[in-house]
């Protein structure tokens, strides 16, 4: 089989991981390859996640390389199990930028999600109406099929919290968030209502930092932390008007852990939340 031209972000950290535990063993691309009894070139291809790998072999690289941690092991044997499996958001492809799609497994994939935002609201928790508003409002605007095809994107996203299991979904959202008007005050108030809707499921928490709370550490910037069934996998995605990037690096993960932590701090208790968004929508 060919090498993939466009490897997905899921199957890219399989491979980075993978080199983690081969470097750490102080193992030679060579090495590795015969371990497997493939050529050499073989190697980088599964490292950059252009090439797929069998959970077996995932398992016999981590043996070798001296990896003692199990639940590392057999998480890593997951990935590379439903890394051949297609998702639903695999019928985007070739319609989106395959970030897109990217953005959609990694929630599919995790076990939390904590997110905070200061001026979108996340789209897991947004309405249609209030998605399109948002599209048509991006530079350079988009024709009426590119914003039709992002808007169903987005609300097929939300199937992830329907599931008989569905991550946990921690949300800090800043009041400036709740009072975008997007798409007008009738837009902005069922938007509202369908965040207090939400918020009564048992997997979705959500906590708003008001005005007054003042300056907190990360302020300026939107974070989705994804928790994987091992710390180790954990994501982090940052939005830019350039598209998502992601994080995984043990240092930065720290960070964000830290800043969401702070910011979670600051804001109001769940239940002083629903009051607080339920007087917002009240006002429209």
């Amino acid at each position: 089989m060919p090498p993939r031209s466009a490897p997905t972000e899921r199957q890219r950290r399989l491979g980075t991981e993978l080199r983690r535990l081969r470097v750490a063993a102080g193992i030679t691309t060579e090495q590795a390859a015969a371990l497997l009894g493939v050529p050499r070139t073989n190697v980088p291809n599964m490292e950059s996640g252009r090439s797929g790998i069998s959970p077996e072999r995932v398992r016999t690289l981590a043996s070798n390389y001296g990896c003692t941690d199990s639940e590392l092991i057999q998480a890593l044997a997951t990935v590379a199990t439903t890394g051949r499996e297609k998702g639903w958001w695999e019928a985007y492809r070739g319609q989106l930028r395959d970030d897109f799609l990217d953005i959609a497994e990694l929630e599919w994939h995790a076990t939390r999600l904590r997110i905070a935002v200061t001026v979108h609201l996340p789209g897991l928790l947004q309405t249609e109406e209030h998605a399109r508003a948002v599209f048509e409002a991006v530079i350079p605007r988009l024709s009426p099929d590119d914003v039709d095809v992002r808007v169903a994107h987005r609300i097929d996203r939300q199937q992830v919290l329907d599931r008989p299991s569905p991550p946990h979904l921690d949300v800090i959202l800043h009041e400036a968030a709740l009072r975008m008007e997007f798409g007008g005050p009738a837009v902005a108030r069922r938007q509202l209502e369908h965040l207090l809707h939400m918020s009564e499921r048992e997997a979705v928490t959500l906590r708003v930092i008001p005005f007054k709370a003042g300056g907190f550490p990360g302020a300026g910037q939107s974070v989705v932390y994804a928790e994987a069934s091992v710390p180790r996998l954990d994501t982090v995605e940052l939005d830019s008007t350039h598209g998502p990037e992601f994080i995984d690096t043990d240092t930065q993960l720290a960070k964000y852990r830290a800043q969401l932590d702070a910011a979670q701090a600051v804001a109001l208790a769940p239940t002083a939340t629903y009051d607080f968004i339920a007087a917002l929508a009240d006002d429209l």
